[in-house]
């Protein structure tokens, strides 16, 4: 299991995604507009500056849903490969055969 305070750390980085998403969008949206001034670009660039880094989408550490674990993620279970092979050993995951010889 992982610490809960890294868990509970990316749960208020995703929070603060969801919070400054629109923002961040219309902010780089002027940043990257080729028909707009220069000096009101670079403003846009100095206003994302100052959002809180965390708010950004790229800070948010996949983690597995059970046990926490930030390596070996599954994106389309959403755990780690650990907990898939617990869960399947349990045949809780449906299509899923563990093998064993």
């Amino acid at each position: 299991m992982a610490k809960k305070s890294a868990i509970e750390k990316n749960n208020r980085r995703r929070q603060l995604v969801d919070r400054f998403a629109a923002k961040r969008a219309e902010l780089k949206a002027i940043a990257k507009n080729e028909s707009l001034e220069l000096e009101e670009r670079f403003a846009a660039r100095l206003k994302l500056a100052e959002l809180p880094r965390n708010g950004s989408k790229t800070r948010i550490r996949n983690r597995c849903e059970v046990t926490g674990r930030p390596r070996a993620y599954y994106r389309k279970l959403g755990i780690s490969r650990i907990a898939i092979r617990d869960l399947g050993s349990k045949g809780l995951v449906p299509g899923l055969l563990k093998s064993s010889w």
